[in-house]
Order: structure tokens, then C-alpha cells, then sequence
């Protein structure tokens, strides 16, 4: 059995030690933060100030991997989040009737809830693993290394104290002080592959009221104008999030951190409005975040890896901004795939790297790929050119076919080219384009006038 120093008490940090303890491995996880999810959902949720993990206000929609990885390695977990509000929404919902099953779609589910819901239902499970010692308050300042070619990371600092482990894992997020620490100790640098988005979001929580409408009727949760998306989460406990991305450059943004520019700006998207129509009780402020990247960070260059003794997992080795909401699914992928091969992972971490490359990689390449595509079009508010694809997007909510391939793209169970790349999905396209021989792409959104319209005094900051 394997000793893990797991650096970082996140979503993944807790579903790894969690899924290395039962397991048999003795796990200590060191998390600087000395406050934990606990009973309180709304108190953890909308008063817990968090600078390091600014994306947990902001929405969530927990893809199907998350779903899969928790039922199969922690079924009690699923179904605390279940029993603390968490709902399950299958794509095929939107159909008055799921058509025909077919293998494979039964797993075509998103968790509708809050972060701090998962979070909470992972913190009670690992205070229970005797196996498990989770360290709050106690943070990492360095690595323990030993030398050699490569070197070998043999455990970590904190403090005074130094802390032996067979295997140490970097789960301690997007600004995780490890690569600095390698390099400083005469490490090959790790390799980093950075992408800057140039994509702000803002948001809103709602709650709907308890002897108020509940149903916003028959209305997508996105909607979009050539400079701005708008979408709606819908979430556990009666609460919902209302959002909008817009360029980072876009003079109004400052505008929109206001209640009453947000909600009027909210009410020309069908999608938002639909929800605001229900007169739901505001639950907070309008939240912005901003200055995000996707990024790529591999401990293993041309020569092999750049230690050994240590591999990283969550935002620490995949960061992508929230749009497409991979976060916690790669998150979870890996901290099972960790928690399955670690043996082989402690004695040569170049199966754990292949892994991530093979498994992982390719979902960060398609994130950089629609967002370089959002950015342009937000930026420049560029009309709709690609027919094609705009058909694909329409076709689905009319089509279960065409809706199954997207959700598989969606849910991270195929790449693109081979969910809609397929001869059945070109004939049910083909007949829904032929249905409408006027179709072009549009948007249900303001224009640029209507939308500058919004703002007090046209004070553009």
C-alpha cells in the first residue's frame, strides 16, 4: 500500500485521497484553508469568502463524468449529493418523450447543483475514511527532493515539519506554487502550454419563491447575440443562477456589475428572461470573474519526466475557463485513474503522464479551439457564418439524434468529428435542412443598439 501526500482539499484533491483510502492506501491531504463545506449549503455557499477559488460562486453543471465516476467509486457520495438537493437532468428532458434507448445514454446526465453541494457531500465522506487525514490550516511551503536523474519529490514541508510519502500529488489549483518549487530546486522546469481567454463572466443567484411560479415553460438555457451569451442554470434547492460572457474589452462589462443593468440586460435573452419572468427572490450580488486561461501543465518534457515521486491532478494540471464545464469531470477522470494505477504511478509516472496526454489532453485542445472561436466573435460581434454548424446546433432541439450526438460532445464521450460525423446524423441534418430551405443563422438576443440602450447615461466603463 501506498503513502499520498495530496497537496490541496479541492474537488479533486478530496475525490482522489477519497478513492486512494478506500482503497487501502493511506492518504494525508494538506489543504491551507481552515474553514470546510460543511451543513450550512446557503452560509458555506454565499458567505464563505474564497480569493483562490473565485469560480466557486460562480455556476456549475456537473457533466456526466462526474456522475459516473462518482456512482462507481463512491455510490454513497451520489447519493448524499442527491439527498442534499443535487438533480439529475437528462438531455433527452427537453423531448416531451425520450426516444428509443439506445447503450450508452443512460449516462447522458448533468448534475444540476451548486459547487459547495458536491463539495459538502465529499468532506463528510472523507472524515469518515479512517484511512484519510485531512489537514486544515496546515500549508504546503515546499517539496521534499531527493536526488538523481530524475529527481525524486519524497514528500513535502509544512512548516517545521516534513511529511515522508511514497507519491505526492499537486491537486492545489490554477495557481499552484509547485512548478516555482521545482524549478527553484533545479528541476527541468515543467512544460506549460498557455492559452489567455479574452472572455469575462458575470452572475447572478436567485432562489425561486416558495408560493411562487416554478415552471419558465418550454425555453433553452442559452441564448446568445453576436457580442454576448446569456444562460441559466438551474440548480439544487430551488436556487438558479442567471449568466452572461462577454468580451474582456467590452466597454458596457463594468456597467453590468449593477443589479438593475444586469436583470435588464438578463431580460432580452428569451432564456434569461423566461426565468426572471417567475419573479424569483434575489440571492446575492452580480459576481464577475475575468483573467482566465486555459492551461496546460505537464511535468514531463522530451526527455522523460521532469521528476519523479510526484504528479499533478484537477486545475493544477488542466485548467480550462468555465464555459464548457470540464472542470470537475477531468478533475474526477483523473483522481480515479490515480487512485486505480497508483502503484504503477509511484514506481515510474511516465504511465500516469501517457495517460493524461491520451485521455485528457484532447479536451483542453478543443477548449482552446472554442474559445479562441468565442473570443473573435464576442470581440468583434461577427455575424453567424458557419450554416452548417449553426444547423447542427438548432437540428438538436428537434431531432434526438442529432440532440445524442451533442450530448456525447457534451458530456466528454466523443470528440466532435465522430459524435456528428456520422451518416445517420448527416441524413437526420439534411432532412431537417430541407424541411426549412430559408434557414440561416440568427440570434435570440439584443442587438448592439438595444443592448447600449441598458446602460445609465450610456457611461460606457
Amino acid at each position: 500500500m501506498a503513502r499520498v501526500a495530496i497537496i490541496g482539499g479541492g474537488i479533486s484533491g478530496l475525490g482522489a485521497a477519497l478513492m486512494l483510502g478506500r482503497r487501502g492506501h493511506t492518504v494525508a491531504v494538506f489543504e491551507q484553508d481552515v474553514r470546510q463545506a460543511g451543513d450550512d449549503l446557503n452560509r458555506d455557499f454565499f458567505h464563505w469568502h474564497r480569493p483562490r477559488v473565485p469560480q466557486a460562486v460562480q455556476p456549475h453543471s456537473f457533466l456526466a463524468p462526474v456522475r459516473t465516476v462518482l456512482r462507481t467509486e463512491v455510490p454513497d457520495v451520489y447519493e448524499d449529493l442527491l439527498t442534499r438537493g443535487a438533480q439529475e437532468y437528462h438531455d433527452f428532458d427537453w423531448f416531451d418523450e425520450h426516444p428509443p434507448h439506445r447503450s450508452g445514454d443512460e449516462d447522458l446526465v448533468t448534475l444540476r447543483t451548486r459547487r459547495i453541494v458536491l463539495e459538502a457531500a465529499l468532506t463528510a465522506a472523507v472524515r469518515r475514511e479512517h484511512t484519510v487525514d485531512v489537514r486544515r490550516g496546515r500549508r504546503v511551503s515546499a517539496l521534499t527532493i531527493e536526488e538523481g536523474r530524475p529527481a525524486r519529490v519524497s514528500g513535502v514541508r509544512v512548516g517545521a515539519e516534513t511529511h515522508q510519502a511514497d507519491l505526492v500529488v499537486d491537486a492545489s489549483g490554477r495557481r499552484s506554487p509547485v512548478p516555482g518549487w521545482l524549478t527553484a530546486a533545479g528541476c527541468r522546469p515543467p512544460v506549460v502550454d498557455s492559452h489567455r481567454t479574452g472572455i469575462a463572466y458575470l452572475c447572478r443567484w436567485y432562489r425561486l419563491r416558495a408560493d411562487g411560479p416554478r415552471d419558465p415553460g418550454r425555453v433553452q438555457t442559452g441564448s446568445s447575440a453576436p457580442f454576448a451569451l446569456a444562460g441559466v442554470f438551474p440548480s439544487d434547492n430551488d436556487t438558479f443562477a442567471l449568466h452572461l460572457a462577454l468580451s474582456t474589452g467590452d466597454p458596457t462589462r463594468g456597467a453590468l456589475t449593477d443589479p438593475a443593468v444586469f436583470e435588464a440586460a438578463a431580460r432580452r435573452f428569451p432564456a434569461t428572461a423566461a426565468w426572471l419572468d417567475l419573479a424569483p427572490e434575489p440571492q446575492s450580488a452580480v459576481l464577475a470573474m475575468a483573467g482566465l486561461d486555459n492551461r496546460w501543465t505537464s511535468l514531463t518534457d522530451d526527455d522523460g519526466p521532469v521528476v519523479t515521486g510526484l504528479v499533478n491532478a484537477g486545475d493544477s494540471l488542466i485548467h480550462t475557463n468555465p464555459t464548457l464545464g470540464h472542470g470537475a469531470a477531468l478533475g474526477l477522470r483523473a483522481a480515479q485513474h490515480l487512485a486505480t494505477h497508483v502503484d504503477q504511478i509511484t514506481a515510474d509516472p511516465v504511465v500516469y503522464h501517457d495517460w493524461t496526454a491520451q485521455a485528457l489532453r484532447p479536451w483542453f485542445d478543443a477548449q482552446v479551439s472554442a474559445d479562441r472561436a468565442n473570443e473573435q466573435r464576442l470581440a468583434e460581434a461577427s455575424p453567424r457564418s458557419d450554416r452548417r454548424a449553426a444547423a447542427l446546433a438548432a437540428c438538436a432541439f428537434d431531432d434526438p439524434v442529432v440532440m445524442r450526438a451533442r450530448a456525447q460532445v457534451r458530456h466528454l464521450l466523443q470528440p466532435a468529428h465522430d459524435a456528428y460525423g456520422t451518416d445517420e446524423v448527416d441524413r437526420h441534418l439534411t432532412a431537417w435542412l430541407d424541411a426549412r430551405p430559408d434557414f440561416s443563422p440568427t440570434y435570440d438576443g439584443p442587438t448592439r443598439d438595444q443592448w447600449e440602450a441598458l446602460i445609465p447615461g450610456r457611461v460606457l466603463a
